[in-house]
């Protein structure tokens, strides 16, 4: 298990946000070589985030490049840059079909091996954008053993449907449901779009708390302050890591029994409770709670 709660957008072309990019504690920042960079820097752009791969160390953060796609005359001297970079994750932006990852992943396999990189250290991840992506999403989820997660890119996706987005997101639920499913079935990471007006901070927090119950695994941010509301909604809270506590235990206690059933406050309790339980635990765990303190809790209020 992976946190990929939050992944914070960085302009390629911004040397001061680049620099610092982790020091947020975002679980991913994704340098973007894409749209937050005009025609005029791309070249520049690519040097920068070339070099701050380099040499920078950005520590426990994971690191994603968006390049540009392979069909723009800065797609392939992307691939080439980034690879050679060594990010943790390459991200291809707009994805309509399989073969658009197919074909990233070839060229990133060719720079792999002439750069005496192992094949397949660099990762992949697909921005579904438009309805195109979000119809082909389960033929994108298998396209590539890289493939480890699809991000949803919802304002591309509002303009392509003709319509804009609302507080209330029912312009963006079959897409999410889409994505998430396709992900799901496939084993992949499934990270939600950006909320773009940093100023709204309850309203972030309510699209937050709803991709959370949705089945999201994070979701892109585009603000440094988003980064701890969306990991406060993620992490697991005391009552939750209590529950799951007790219900290891009882099912822990009627193996030794020899039963393979066992109730908790009631209610009986089944493999998937089981494993939603040892879910909250590892989160916890990954989210830096020391599970031992707690145990000590639960043993003085005892």
């Amino acid at each position: 298990m992976k946190l990929r709660r939050t992944m914070l957008y960085v302009p390629g072309n911004n040397p001061n946000m680049v620099k610092d990019a982790h020091i947020y504690r975002s679980d991913s920042v994704m340098f973007d070589l894409e749209d937050s960079v005009s025609v005029n820097e791309k070249d520049s752009a690519r040097f920068l985030i070339f070099q701050a791969l380099r040499c920078i160390d950005y520590e426990n953060t994971e690191t994603v490049v968006r390049i540009n796609g392979l069909n723009t005359p800065f797609g392939a001297d992307d691939v080439e840059a980034m690879v050679r970079a060594r990010p943790h994750v390459i991200r291809l932006p707009k994805t309509e079909t399989a073969e658009d990852i197919r074909q990233v992943d070839s060229l990133i396999s060719k720079v792999e091996k002439k750069a005496g990189i192992e094949e397949g250290s660099i990762k992949l991840f697909a921005a579904i954008e438009n309805a195109r992506g979000v119809v082909n999403a389960y033929q994108i989820a298998l396209s590539s053993p890289r493939l480890v997660g699809i991000a949803f890119g919802a304002e591309d996706f509002v303009t392509n449907l003709n319509t804009q987005r609302s507080k209330e997101g029912l312009e963006l639920f079959t897409a999410r449901q889409e994505i998430l499913m396709a992900s799901r079935a496939a084993g992949l990471h499934a990270i939600d779009t950006v909320f773009a007006d940093v100023n709204d901070d309850e309203g972030f927090r309510r699209e937050v708390e709803l991709i959370k119950s949705m089945g999201f695994d994070g979701k892109s941010v585009i603000n440094p302050r988003q980064v701890s509301i969306v990991h406060e909604i993620y992490t697991p809270t005391f009552e939750q890591i209590h529950s799951a506590r007790k219900i290891l235990r009882a099912i822990e206690k009627a193996e030794r029994e020899g039963s393979g059933v066992a109730a908790v406050d009631g209610r009986m309790i089944d493999k998937p409770i089981v494993e939603r339980a040892r879910r909250t635990l590892e989160l916890a765990q990954l989210s830096g709670i020391y599970l031992d303190e707690i145990e000590e809790e639960e043993s003085d209020a005892q």
